[in-house]
Formats: structure tokens, sequence, C-alpha cells
């Protein structure tokens, strides 16, 4: 996989916002693991013949709700009568049916596909589902579609709609046409307005054990996800049950740069700051734009498991449970559970503002100083 689909209307190609390089894309996977109780939620719906029209698949970022939203799309469109999906054991279809192929292609003249469109001129991709994309419903649900047929549009994520774009979906939403299911997937459904969490029947996935996570990595295409490697290994149990976090910790040497923020955190509260210095620069540096993602991503995981050991005795990984007590005291507790809110904000307010990165890191593992003396202060008696 390249990472990257060719346009056929122009001599370019544009990346996708929800691919990892490198991997297969969610609507390329042939088989699905865990959550076997959604996906039989769905194909019980479809042999009843009265599919609901609109659904909310819900949960933690990247533990295969695309890949159902596919999967459900895929045998809708391959087998549209309640016949058809009563003889089915599950919703796969083979990579060789021409359904699988054409969806994989994103070639289906009946599935419509919403996300963040790529901006050619920024060279990036918007920072929301606008209206203008969501517009494009209205010829897509106009169509009149053959007899037997279905119709289906998928948002990913729906997390991503801005208010406008929220306004337009809900028209559709309120007044669907007949034989047409929208498919929303979203890691924050309590964001979404609660009219559009109404008109859908939510699905909630959960994250995956252990044995189905490594084989959802390999079947994206990490081969070597059972070879026990250590960034292998690092990688698959920072993930959490999530594969696309998986996929994205190991395209991006997750599994080294979480042992850089460590090696930090461990010297906490006098970490080198001439090596600080350095990662900073890495990470601001022109085309460094997903190991810049990629590092917050980890730290504030780490700090959110940091917190959640020093206040419930449960969540740290490994190692992670003495670096909780070793920086996080009774009486700093609030302040370190207030410092995971700040970093958050701090981040969305650099992006949204195209804020100096260097300067960020450097701030970020300023103020984790600041927390870890003032712990130190407590646990000593200090004030």
């Amino acid at each position: 996989m390249t990472g990257k689909i060719a346009v056929k209307s122009q001599e370019t190609v544009i990346p996708e916002i929800d691919r990892v390089a490198g991997f297969a894309h969610p609507r390329e996977s042939v088989r699905f693991f865990g959550n076997s109780a959604a996906e039989t939620e769905l194909l019980d719906a479809a042999r009843s013949g009265r599919i609901h029209h609109a659904w909310l698949l819900t949960g933690a970022q990247g533990i295969g709700k695309a890949t159902l939203a596919y999967r459900f799309a895929r045998f809708l469109l391959a087998k549209p009568s309640p016949g058809d999906a009563e003889r089915a054991g599950d919703l796969a279809l083979p990579a060789d049916n021409s359904v699988f192929r054409q969806v994989a292609h994103q070639a289906h003249p009946n599935l419509l596909v919403l996300r963040r469109p790529w901006q050619t001129q920024r060279k990036r991709h918007a920072s929301a589902i606008t209206v203008d994309e969501v517009r494009r419903l209205r010829p897509f649900l106009g169509q009149t579609a053959a007899a037997g047929t279905w119709r289906i549009v998928i948002v990913d994520s729906a997390d991503d709609l801005n208010i406008n774009a929220v306004n337009a979906l809900l028209k559709s939403l309120e007044e669907p046409p007949a034989a047409c299911v929208f498919l929303l997937v979203s890691a924050m459904p309590g964001r979404l307005p609660v009219t559009v969490r109404s008109r859908c029947r939510t699905l909630r996935l959960q994250p995956l054990a252990a044995d189905d996570l490594q084989n959802a990595v390999a079947e994206a295409g990490a081969g070597g996800a059972s070879d026990g490697s250590e960034d292998i290994s690092q990688c698959l149990k920072l993930a959490q049950g999530s594969p696309g976090s998986a996929l994205r910790f190991l395209a991006g040497g997750g599994g080294e740069l979480y042992r850089q923020i460590t090696g930090f955190m461990e010297q906490m509260p006098d970490c080198d700051h001439g090596k600080l210095h350095g990662l900073a620069d890495t990470l601001a540096a022109p085309g460094a734009n997903d190991r810049y993602e990629l590092f917050f991503t980890l730290l504030e995981g780490l700090v959110a498991r940091l917190v959640r050991q020093a206040a419930m005795g449960a969540g740290a990984l490994g190692e992670e449970v003495r670096l909780s007590a070793q920086l996080i005291s009774a009486g700093s507790l609030a302040q370190w559970a207030g410092l995971w809110e700040t970093l958050q904000r701090a981040k969305a307010e650099a992006d949204a503002l195209n804020l100096d990165r260097k300067a960020l890191v450097l701030s970020t593992f300023f103020q984790i100083e600041e927390a870890a003396r003032n712990s130190m202060n407590h646990m000593r008696g200090g004030a």
C-alpha cells in the first residue's frame, strides 16, 4: 500500500486522512476481529428486512468502527434482500467479489463517504468536514436507485463535522429517502448534538483483546505483528486494544519515541535540557508533522494513565506504575489532572494559530517539570 489514492480526473494523487501509510485502509480489510456482537446486531438487522436508517458506531479511536462500517456497507450492496442475509453467517465478502473491489477502489455508485476534504492549495486536509462536503448528499440521494438496492452513506468521522455540516446532515437524517442507510463513525458521540444522536441507533464497539488486536494489526499488513520484537510489543501494549493506534505507532516509530518520553519523565523534575531541545528540534522540523502528532498522542496518553494510576490505583502500563508513584503525590494529584487538560488545550491552540512547535514542546516539558517539583515538595513535607 502506498497510502495514496489515484484521482481519475486529475494527474495527481492525494493522501487519505484515514489511512496509515504502508498499511491497508479499513475499506480493504477482508476479516474483522473482535466486536462480534456488534457485527451480529447488524447482520440480524439485515435479516429482519427492517434496517434502521441511521447507525452511530461509537468507541475509542482506531478500534475498528470504520472497518465495520465498510463491512456492513459492502454486505448490503452485495446482498440487498433479507433472504440473502439469512443465508449468510456473517458480514464477510471475499476480496475477489465485485462489490468488494468496487468499494476498495472507491468506485461503487451506491456508496458515498463523507470525510475531511483535501485542500489542494494548502496541501493539507481541512480541519473539519464542511457543509460543502455534506451537500454532496443532495445529488447522491436524489438519484434513482435500482429496485432492490441500497444507498449507503458513511460519515468518517462524525466528530469532524462543523456546525453547518451537522445541520445539513440533520435534514437528511430527519427525512431519509427509502432504502438508504447512514453509518456515522464517532469516537466522541457526546459532542454530537442530541438531535443527531436521537435519530441514530447506537452501536458501541469495545477495545480488542490481545489476540484479536494482534490479528487485526497483521490483517492490515503488519506482517511482523507476532514476531515478539520490542518495538512491536511496545506498540501493541500502548495501543490498548486499538488496531488503528497500533498501526500509527508502528508506522511512526512509536516504541522508540515512547521510550524517549519516558526517559525524560524519569529525570523529572530536572531533565536534560540539551537533549530536550534536540527532541524539540526534530519534532518541529519540516516534514515531521506525523511524528509531532504522534509525540503528543503518546505524551497525553502517558500523563492520563499516570494520573489514573495515582487516583484509582490502576490504569498504568508496566513501569508506568512506578513512574506514577515517583511523580504524583496525593497533594499534587489535582495539579496533574489539570495539567493533562492544559496540555490538550495548548496543543489545540497551537495548531489553530499555527504557533511555534518547538516552543510548544519545550513549554510542555517545563510545565511537567513544575508539576513534578511540586509533587516532590509535597512528598518531602514542603509547601
